[in-house]
């Protein structure tokens, strides 16, 4: 794992710690882990997780939904939340697009592999029915 992995996985988890996302970690007992932050406290700041005993284990995988995976309903529900594109800017001649953190956070909520993680090998593909929303 790179060192822009590690990175990315650990600002990924951070930003899913109010959602109940599930981790699994390898070499460890643990499997469908909720991450709560008693267990975020254990990253360490290049994102591997430490054990009590101080070994770094740097295979902590969270559960996501591929975006593929979005239901009819789920794709009704984010298509109502702005989409973070401004016409009015003075001086603009092209659309400016921004950050929309409301699309952001139901993403998260909702446990989306928006940054490809899965893809990456750095998420697993969570099953049907693990997060029942």
């Amino acid at each position: 794992m790179t060192q822009q992995e590690k990175e990315l996985l650990f600002k990924d988890l951070c930003a899913r710690l109010p959602y109940g996302v599930k981790i699994q970690v390898f070499r460890t007992s643990i499997e469908n882990e909720t991450l709560t932050d008693e267990v975020l406290s254990y990253l360490s700041k290049d994102g591997n997780l430490m054990e009590a005993e101080g070994e770094i284990l740097p295979y902590v995988k969270p559960y996501l939904r591929s975006m593929s995976s979005m239901t009819e309903e789920e794709m009704l529900e984010i298509n109502v939340l702005p989409t973070g594109k401004d016409n009015d800017l003075p001086n603009c001649s092209d659309f400016v697009w921004t950050p929309n953190p409301d699309m952001v956070d139901w993403l998260n909520a909702h446990h989306f592999d928006y940054r490809g993680l899965i893809e990456k090998g750095l998420a697993l593909e969570a099953l049907k029915g693990m997060y029942n929303l």
